[in-house]
């Protein structure tokens, strides 16, 4: 009775299964992602051919800049000298977190005006700022052995710090308020997830992982079908209503094209593409040097993005049991301390009444 309770509480907002999904398309703004050091940064533009290839499909590139160096910079340069639009995705240094979040809020209005400084000092010029709000890098990483009671406690400490939202959420916002002042769009990149938290209106993720609920000009979420091979496009179909913008991915890998640790397959990866541009005018993708890699960046061009998508009821039917099981796990993570409370009240009543029967039996 308790779980059937629980469930009726659950806020979820899931749309029911159809027998059959057919998503169409149409040819959207297309932006790579390109996250490569100077070195393979420079060899990857060295002939030009990328940037010819690039300038055909009218398509951006989104670059992290991590490094405020002069090779970065002239890269920049060069890209928009050939009319190709250019995203400064913000990235820290690996010691302070590189992805932006709670935890480095300060050193991200820091990197700002470091930013703005490099701009003006090498005549750079921007379509947008790019916000990319994950977890740090060593929250990704598993618990040392024999020390994963550590990750509890930290764990533990952030659940009850709801300082933590309010903090970073005034960070971040300061940030696109400094960044609109300087003139430039401001794009967040968020995972999935932050659109079941805002349905089940918790905040639990937001203290526990560091991601921030903040939205410059335009939200991208990060619609990685390479994690959910077992869903493949439908996961764009659960979440692409929600999205102003989709990001898919991934075209890196270790492993073969298609396999658990690989790039997606062709297919896969143009299927992703139509799903997302029925949803979506701005489609993300993950990443430059992936596609190039292999040689997905050439093949764009003849895309037929007319051809219309199918995704399975089973693959639907997947998404729909995996976000059921994310709202249920953060209603219930977020109503943790009331079931305690319950359970605690409970545990003192039934020994108030054995001690009270056995003051009556003696």
């Amino acid at each position: 009775m308790g779980a059937i309770l629980i469930l009726l509480a659950c806020p979820l907002r899931i749309r029911a299964a159809p027998s059959e999904i057919r998503l169409e398309g149409s040819r959207p703004e297309l932006v790579f992602a390109c996250e490569l050091s100077d070195a393979p940064l420079q060899a990857l533009f060295a002939d030009g051919t990328v940037i010819s290839e690039l300038k055909q499909l009218h398509a951006g590139v989104c670059l992290v800049i991590s490094d405020l160096d002069p090779a970065r910079a002239a890269v920049v340069r060069r890209l928009t000298g050939s009319g190709v639009p250019v995203i400064a995705w913000a990235a820290l240094p690996k010691d302070e977190g590189y992805y932006l979040n709670a935890a480095n809020g300060a050193q991200a209005l820091a990197w700002f005006g470091k930013f703005q400084q490099w701009t003006a000092d090498n005549r750079l010029r921007w379509a947008a700022v790019g916000l990319d709000i994950e977890p740090t890098l060593e929250d990704y990483g598993a618990a040392p052995p024999g020390r994963s009671h550590g990750l509890f406690w930290t764990f533990a400490r952030r659940y009850f710090d709801y300082g933590r939202v309010d903090r970073g959420r005034r960070d971040y916002t300061e940030l696109i308020r400094r960044t609109h002042a300087a003139g430039y769009r401001v794009q967040t990149y968020q995972l999935p997830f932050i659109v079941d938290e805002r349905q089940v209106r918790t905040t639990l993720l937001e203290r526990l992982l560091g991601i921030v609920d903040v939205r410059g000009d335009e939200e991208i979420l990060m619609l990685y079908s390479s994690l959910t091979r077992g869903a493949g496009s439908a996961l764009i179909w659960s979440y692409g209503p929600f999205a102003q913008g989709i990001a898919v991915g991934c075209t890196t890998g270790e492993g073969a094209p298609g396999s658990p640790t690989g790039p997606l397959t062709w297919p896969q990866f143009t299927s992703d593409l139509i799903a997302a541009s029925h949803y979506s005018r701005l489609v993300g993708i993950y990443s430059l040097e992936g596609c190039v890699r292999q040689g997905y960046l050439a093949r764009l061009p003849a895309l037929d993005w007319s051809q219309p998508v199918l995704i399975s009821p089973l693959g639907a039917a997947h998404m729909i049991h995996f976000r059921h099981a994310v709202h249920l796990a953060l209603w219930m993570g977020a109503h943790l301390p009331y079931f305690a409370a319950i359970l605690i009240l409970l545990i003192a009543w039934w020994i108030r009444r054995r001690q009270a029967r056995r003051l009556r039996s003696v």
